[in-house]
């Protein structure tokens, strides 16, 4: 099967939009973030809003879609160890070597350790809880911060991979059924936006997210069903020629959810609200948001593939080096961007000026310690998910 240029490129996109995306952290009102800028503003939240809904989901689905296309015929369990060696490795290099700076400049900015970091990591890397201390991690010993991406890949791998070696023998007592291309619409778009729907109302309000990996059913039941449905739906030639040729369909419906969502936000953020609109406080303006928030995940991820698969499946000069260096950018770019606002911060530069040093300066930094150091290591390269060499199946 030819390589799917357009799932490599759009894997280097959304990877890559973590940057701008955790940069703005720092600089949205009223949101969380390990280290805040004294720059705050309100407005961020609006695109903020808009590219939260699927910039995860589209990375769970196209992992699902990586593991889809890679996977053998045989030897699947090899298969499976080599990549959980390359989702570990990682994973726990950056618990030691990277995350572990972040934690030290919020403990700091927390006032719960003093200026030093040979004495916090000292103390840090004997993985005890840290009594008291506000900062991430500090009631379980450690933390993997935005590394949580990681530890949910790894056991959605070798579940799918076990569920699919497992299955593959019964798909020839399965009854052949071929569904029209309206079917595949209706069922296509029905199921998927119900059940994220379900997760919303139902599931996020109890179990709201916390990346810890044990008691989040909310990102389990968002997550894991992208991840498998994208693994099912890899090799499925026809469903991506419907992606491509409703690719408009989905985007318009794409842009009305998302102004829904974000029009019945602004409505309530209104002072005079009540008064001024009292027949709006009969409808279920509160379901209602949730059901578009749903509705726009699920046709944004639609229209994304589709567009990816008309602008993008080519073979960009760029892409094998992106496609190589993203993962460990990835790995990076949270722990620099911290450090560097850590540093920056006490400038009291303008909001602008800190802003664009900060995010121009973690893509820069990033990307110099890849070219400049990891990918000429033998020792660093798989502690940084760089590929050893070129490799032709579908990576994740």
């Amino acid at each position: 099967m030819p390589r799917r240029h357009d799932i490599d490129a759009l894997r280097v996109i959304a990877l890559l939009l973590l940057i701008p995306y955790h940069v703005a952290m720092a600089y949205v009102a009223e949101w969380d973030f390990h280290l805040k800028s004294s720059h705050l503003f309100e407005w961020l939240q609006w695109p903020m809003i808009a590219l939260n809904r699927w910039r995860m989901p589209l990375l769970f689905a196209i992992s699902g879609i990586a593991l889809g296309l890679a996977l053998p015929a045989r030897q699947r369990a090899r298969f499976a160890l080599l990549r959980s060696v390359r989702l570990l490795l990682p994973l726990l290099f950056g618990i030691i070597a990277l995350v572990s700076l972040q934690a030290y400049c919020e403990a700091v900015d927390t006032g719960d350790a003093a200026p030093g970091l040979g004495a916090f990591l000292q103390r840090y890397w004997q993985f005890r809880p840290w009594p008291g201390a506000r900062f991430t991690g500090a009631e379980h010993g450690f933390t993997w911060n935005h590394l949580w991406y990681l530890a949910y890949v790894l056991p959605y791998t070798l579940l799918i991979v076990g569920l699919a070696t497992v299955l593959h023998p019964l798909r020839r007592w399965l009854p052949a059924w071929t569904p029209g291309d309206r079917s595949i619409a209706v069922i296509g778009l029905l199921l998927p936006v119900a059940w994220l729907a379900w997760t919303i109302l139902y599931l996020l309000p109890r179990f709201p997210p916390s990346h810890a990996l044990v008691n989040d059913a909310y990102v389990h039941a968002e997550s894991l069903p992208l991840f498998a449905l994208g693994f099912a739906t890899a090799r499925w030639q026809r469903g991506w020629g419907l992606l491509l040729r409703w690719r408009w369909i989905t985007l318009v419906m794409a842009l009305v959810a998302v102004s829904v969502e974000l029009g019945i936000r602004a409505l309530g953020r209104m002072p005079d609200f009540e008064s001024l609109a009292p027949w709006l406080l009969a409808l279920p303006l509160a379901t209602t948001e949730r059901i578009a928030r749903a509705l726009y995940t699920w046709t944004a991820l639609l229209a994304l593939f589709g567009w990816a698969r008309a602008r993008l499946d080519r073979p960009f000069r760029w892409l094998p080096y992106a496609r190589d260096s993203v993962f460990c950018i990835y790995l990076l770019h949270q722990t620099v961007l911290i450090v560097l606002l850590y540093g920056v911060r006490p400038l009291q530069l303008g909001a602008l000026v800190e802003a664009l040093l900060v995010l121009s300066g973690t893509f820069a930094i990033c990307l110099l310690l890849h070219e400049c150091l990891i990918r000429r290591s033998a020792l660093l390269r798989p502690l940084f998910g760089v590929p050893r060499r070129r490799l032709g199946p579908q990576q994740a």
